[in-house]
């Protein structure tokens, strides 16, 4: 996938625009911020005063949402990049030193996720769902990092609460995702001198983009699993729980009753956690599949 920064060429670094909020005069990351709950995490680091750095494979939907963000007197440019492939991601970072002369915050949102059980799945299938999952934040952040290192920003990896747990038919998303709260506490103990904050957000079910869509065993595209419209939070309220959760340099949040349901059922009772699983699983298979 080629790179490219939109908008007019920025020969030298801009000013992070003055104004008044969180994260005045920082500078920000958010992969897959093209759509979804990235677009929603951008825009409100924007209203917080941030500059941003939009994100997506999408060339067409990628500048479709920097246009909307300029047009709402955003500071941004955008960069279409694979967070899989490492030589993407040094541009993605160039993008942000050239755009506004630093980096404080990095959020790898990017990532594929699945409909399908492991028995059926091919082994590429897999690769590519987990691949998105932990390469789509280990090589941006590689990129990044001795930026980050100079203003002792903040990294947020964005999981899942189905990697508290497990869920059935979401193997490869799932241990991606969980791989990312290890990765988040060892690199917390390695670069501790850093000062940089490295933080985990596990995202509930949210309201997604109409045209959503996740892998099934053969690799296509298919619609994303049910979920109960009262179980589901909306895409700005969960951007700005991660918000909250960056400003605070916290090391994990978890999103939702259900989440935090999650972590006491594996904490404290993982059989009877196990056993409602494989129940609604008999149940309520529309619900995984």
């Amino acid at each position: 996938m080629s790179d490219n920064i939109s908008g007019q060429p920025l020969p030298a670094a801009q000013p992070v625009p003055a104004g008044q909020g969180a994260f005045v005069g920082q500078v920000a990351i958010v992969t897959g911020s093209e759509s979804g709950i990235g677009r929603e995490t951008a825009r409100a680091l924007c209203a917080a005063g941030a500059a941003v750095v939009l994100n997506g494979r999408n060339a067409e939907r990628l500048e479709h949402t920097r246009q909307g963000f300029v047009r709402a007197g955003f500071a941004v440019v955008s960069c279409v990049a694979d967070v899989t492939d490492y030589a993407s991601c040094e541009r993605l970072v160039a993008a942000a030193i050239q755009a506004f002369g630093r980096l404080d915050v990095l959020i790898t949102n990017a990532s594929i996720s699945q409909r399908a059980y492991f028995a059926d799945m091919q082994p590429e299938v897999f690769q590519r769902v987990f691949d998105s999952n932990v390469y789509g934040s280990v090589y941006p952040l590689k990129a990044a990092l001795p930026h980050l290192t100079r203003t002792r920003g903040s990294v947020t990896f964005i999981s899942s609460i189905s990697a508290l747990n497990g869920m059935p038919s979401g193997s490869a998303y799932c241990a991606g995702k969980a791989a990312l709260a290890n990765l988040a506490h060892t690199l917390r103990l390695e670069l501790d001198h850093t000062g940089v904050h490295f933080g985990i957000v596990h995202v509930g079910f949210t309201q997604n983009d109409p045209d959503k869509r996740v892998l099934d065993a053969a690799g296509q595209p298919v619609l994303i699993a049910h979920r109960p419209a009262r179980w589901q939070k909306t895409q700005a309220e969960v951007a700005a729980i991660i918000l909250r959760h960056i400003r605070r340099r916290r090391r994990r949040t978890v999103i939702s009753a259900l989440g935090r349901l999650i972590v006491v059922m594996h904490t404290f009772f993982p059989r009877l956690g196990d056993w409602i699983v494989l129940t609604t699983t008999r149940r309520l298979r529309h619900f995984y599949e």
